[in-house]
């Protein structure tokens, strides 16, 4: 075999290479197929191999594929940023090219919102513990994820304090209802100890993906956490990277709660990956002290807002919105929910089923037995065996030692696919329980 020039995400490993992908199939060269049940990085919200999304951006880029943001607009960015108003009513549209991108966007307005109130001692940003924002500095200052914050700590920011909305592991150990929500609670707390008059913003996501496995807080939540911030001043920014664009039924999650974000921060399916972009999203109340101030964001990037990229964003929801992809979610969540279901009562590994929409995570627990990210690998690695792609998910109270994956399909699967989606997980698990048996004396089944 010859020797490869590109670095990968474990150097040295083996990984298949792609051929071509329709619908929710991949297909590598050597013709094995695989069920995409994580849209990639839950990225590929319509799957693979859309004729409608590729023919727009050849027609794009028989036009221009590029120009500078401050030399030229373009009719593909105006358009997009024209939709997600519409969508979401957010009248203003930062576009970037990736979640980690946006993140930092967010971050950057938020602190230049308050320098041009004259306010500028208001420049710290707090997070949740069991989170994940991004790998640039920012993005993962921002980030309470341990083990993608530790080689870097000493470069980033201690901006995570709150603990996450972890019911079924409560930091506090508390029960819901009767814990009165003490972990949106402790976000008041922390703002007393910093004060309120030294703090830009709150940061967090809807639902907890990479750093906890589709971890979704109780339905007053989030009402409680808008009210604290209002209250003592301090912008909300919803980090809806992986949750937006319909991932959870509605197109943000925050929709689910019946609230809204200062800032939001979309990403992933905004293009259903066949082009990179991502935006942040701003109210007025942000953006009127920059407009009637400097008139500059101190932000940007080379490709922010190309006419290519912003093409195929609108292609991708366009196609979502025409086809009602949304509003199907629901009914394809509890589907899914049932089968996963069905799965928890056969496996005894299986220890939670969560989430919103077609965002759902499973947690495992081995009695007792610390495996950590070893566990969450061979769930991946089996499922790779067995013909489906699981996404890997730290979980845990500390972010290290429990195991989750997310299962998040494209948002149009049909349910004979989901049922594929169970017969091919069931198999995983089961060749999983005959490994891990085979390996560990301490295994227990039901």
């Amino acid at each position: 075999m010859p020797h490869s020039h590109l670095i990968k995400p474990l150097i040295g490993d083996h990984y298949p290479m792609i051929d071509y992908g329709k619908g929710v199939y991949l297909y590598d060269k050597e013709g094995q197929e695989y069920l995409d049940a994580c849209s990639g990085a839950v990225t590929a919200n319509l799957g693979h191999g859309m004729e409608e999304i590729i023919q727009s951006i050849v027609d794009q880029g028989s036009k221009v594929a590029f120009v500078y943001r401050s030399q030229f607009s373009n009719q593909p960015a105006e358009d997009l940023a024209a939709f997600l108003h519409e969508k979401t009513g957010y009248p203003w549209s930062f576009f970037v090219n990736s979640g980690s991108e946006a993140v930092e966007t967010a971050i950057k307005i938020a602190l230049q919102h308050w320098q041009e109130k004259g306010r500028p001692a208001k420049r710290r940003i707090l997070s949740r513990w069991l989170s994940y924002h991004g790998i640039t500095f920012g993005a993962l200052s921002a980030s309470g994820h341990p083990v993608r914050r530790e080689r870097f700590d000493s470069v980033i920011g201690d901006w995570p304090t709150v603990e996450p909305p972890y019911c079924s592991k409560c930091p506090f150990g508390k029960t819901y209802p009767s814990c009165n929500l003490a972990c949106a609670d402790q976000l008041e707390i922390m703002i007393r100890r910093i004060g309120s008059e030294n703090i830009a913003a709150f940061i967090s996501e809807p639902i907890i993906g990479a750093a906890g496995g589709a971890i979704t807080p109780p339905k007053e939540y989030y009402s409680r956490i808008k009210e604290i911030c209002g209250r003592n001043n301090i912008l909300f920014i919803s980090d809806e990277v992986m949750t937006g664009c319909g991932r959870t039924g509605t197109f943000l999650a925050l929709e689910q709660w019946g609230i809204e974000a200062d800032i939001v921060a979309v990403g992933k399916g905004m293009s259903a990956g066949y082009a990179p972009i991502a935006a942040a999203l701003m109210s007025d109340k942000v953006m009127d002290p920059i407009i009637n101030g400097t008139r500059i964001i101190m932000s940007g990037h080379t490709y922010s807002g190309n006419p290519l990229s912003s093409a195929a964003a609108l292609a991708v929801l366009k196609l979502i919105d025409s086809e009602k992809i949304i509003e199907g979610v629901e009914s394809k969540s509890i589907y899914l929910r049932n089968l996963l279901d069905k799965l928890k009562a056969e496996f005894s590994f299986v220890q939670e089923v969560r989430g919103k929409g077609l965002l759902l995570g499973l947690e495992f627990d081995m009695k007792g037995i610390e495996t950590g990210g070893a566990f969450t690998s061979a769930v991946v690695a089996a499922g790779v065996d067995n013909g489906i792609l699981l996404y890997p998910a730290a979980a845990g109270i500390d972010g290290r030692k429990g195991s989750a994956i997310i299962i998040a399909p494209p948002l149009n699967i049909t349910k004979r696919e989901l049922d594929e989606v169970y017969k091919r997980l069931r198999s995983t698990f089961q060749t999983l329980e005959k490994n891990w048996k085979e390996d560990h004396d301490d295994w227990t089944s039901k």
